[in-house]
């Protein structure tokens, strides 16, 4: 066995590879020439240009669904802003962070910590109050005349992790500092997250408002086009690939990094099973990998109640046909009662449940019950193979 795997790894490094540069159907990867996108790209350079003879620019807020080249365009128009600032010997310093990172921006004070670090001080991961840590972060800020442009991706995971509270705070800033001034950028797949701040928080700002639409499927093949030349060796990518990539893709809000995703794992797909080409069966299988890894990834880290009503709409079947809200709020308590967890009203089960058919995990269709009523029937939108495992992950977890 240990000679075959050798001889296995041996023929594998021999073998001429279908890709040739992999990280380009990467999410972080950043191409020359950005397709789609030049009103957006030219502007946020519009706004952040005064930057340049450091002047305060106005706030930006920028929206779009996931995968529309909201992060992307930010950075390119950053670098690129940055490059000049070098040229010209003008004290510009952009800052990134993504609001998801559990550790690094999961509270105020992580955050506002980072930034200080990033800004040359020491601040411990712990043990100082919260007001201490934004001393040490102005004291740095405002240690000689500089812009710091603060951007923050996801800024809505921020808001939902720690309140608006921060935003204020840093809007404020600006107010205490005497040589820097700061300028933030705030990113978000929400774009109705204003309208859910505090009206203080919202007069702060002091925001421009950029919009990325998403990609239609010619917009998506022609991205697709740009990377595969990129990625792939000539000749590997059949006909109908990318267009297929595509669609997918389209039908996922136009969802880019999704189509890049696809392409990407297809390739590996089509290595690892010994093809020097790429079919579009590798997409569909490619398509059903992502998905069920997703799936699972969904539903792993969801709350313990989402957890638990998943669970019983999973484990109903095997005792109805037909699933509606009544039923499954009734299974849900039994289980909680078993487990020794205090159930949710039922108005907040039914929630959870519109919820799950927003993420395309059930199927729910709201049907009249006469004098009784209205009520929705529930239908399992996963594969019977994937459930099996689910209901083990769910199991595993709420036992835990």
């Amino acid at each position: 066995m240990q000679q075959g795997l050798t001889m296995y790894f041996e023929s594998y490094i021999n073998k001429e590879s279908i890709f040739i540069n992999k990280k380009a159907l990467q999410p972080n990867y950043s191409p020359e020439n950005i397709l789609h996108r030049k009103e957006q790209i030219e502007q946020i350079a519009r706004i952040m240009a005064p930057n340049l003879k450091l002047d305060k620019t106005s706030n930006i807020f920028i929206y779009g669904k996931p995968g529309s080249g909201k992060t992307l365009t930010t950075k390119y128009v950053i670098k690129e802003l940055q490059k000049m600032a070098i040229l010209k010997n003008i004290p510009l310093v952009p800052f990134y962070m993504n609001c998801k990172l559990r550790r690094i921006a999961d509270t105020e004070y992580r955050i506002i910590a980072e930034v200080a670090r990033e800004l040359g001080k020491s601040v411990p991961v712990t043990g100082l109050p919260t007001e201490e840590v934004y001393n040490l972060f102005i004291e740095a800020t405002d240690s000689k005349k500089q812009i710091l442009v603060l951007i923050l991706d996801e800024i809505d995971q921020l808001v939902k992790k720690t309140g608006d509270g921060i935003l204020y705070n840093l809007t404020r800033l600006n107010e205490e500092l005497k040589k820097a001034q700061i300028t933030l950028i705030g990113i978000s797949n929400d774009i109705f997250f204003l309208e859910n701040l505090d009206s203080r928080v919202r007069s702060s700002l002091s925001e421009e408002e950029v919009t990325f639409p998403p990609y239609n499927a010619i917009q998506l093949q022609e991205i697709l086009k740009q990377r595969a030349d990129i990625a792939f060796r000539p000749g590997v990518i059949e006909d109908g690939v990318i267009e297929k990539c595509a669609a997918y893709a389209a039908q996922s809000h136009g969802d880019a990094r999704r189509a890049l995703e696809l392409l990407r794992v297809a390739g590996e797909i089509a290595e690892r099973n010994g093809f020097n080409t790429m079919a579009v069966a590798h997409i569909d299988d490619a398509e059903e990998r992502i998905e069920h890894d997703q799936i699972i990834e969904l539903v792993k880290n969801q709350p313990k109640h989402f957890q638990l009503v998943f669970y019983t709409i999973l484990i109903m079947p095997k005792q109805s046909k037909k699933l509606f809200t009544g039923d499954i709020y009734e299974h849900y308590r039994r289980i909680c009662s078993k487990i020794g967890i205090k159930s949710l009203t039922q108005r907040r089960v039914s929630d959870i449940i519109a919820e799950f058919d927003t993420l395309g995990i059930i199927t729910a269709r709201v049907i009249s019950k006469g004098r009784y009523g209205r009520t929705r029937e529930i239908l399992l939108a996963t594969q019977a193979t994937m459930n099996k495992k689910l209901i083990k992950i769910l199991e595993d977890a709420i036992n835990a």
